[in-house]
């Protein structure tokens, strides 16, 4: 299983940027994205042309500010958004995909 990591520091801009052709040629199974500052479906948008992946979400309740985001080959069995605690959840920093053998978090945590 290939799986990569990226913190996009805005995923629409990253897609005008080229991101689609960078992850068509990583061809990862997995890729987790950071700070995507979108809305789930503006993040799909952004992804628009890039076959064969499922996409999951999680954005701030803050326009414009943090979100993740999980794109997967295989559908997961379970998605969960957030830590189950608002005053964290709010912001968008973690989403989970639970998969038939394995489990993927994807974090977006600040450095301070």
């Amino acid at each position: 299983m290939k799986l990569i990591s990226f913190n996009v520091n805005g995923i629409r801009a990253s897609a005008t940027k080229g991101l689609r052709g960078t992850l068509h040629e990583l061809d990862a199974d997995i890729v987790c994205l950071q700070e995507t500052k979108a809305t789930p479906e503006q993040v799909k948008e952004a992804l628009e042309g890039l076959d064969g992946y499922h996409v999951h979400a999680h954005s701030a309740e803050r326009k414009g500010y943090s979100g993740t985001a999980i794109l997967c080959r295989e559908e997961p069995v379970r998605v969960d958004l957030g830590i189950g605690q608002e005053e964290h959840d709010q912001e968008g920093r973690v989403i989970t995909a639970t998969f038939a053998d394995h489990i993927v978090v994807n974090a977006y945590v600040p450095n301070s």
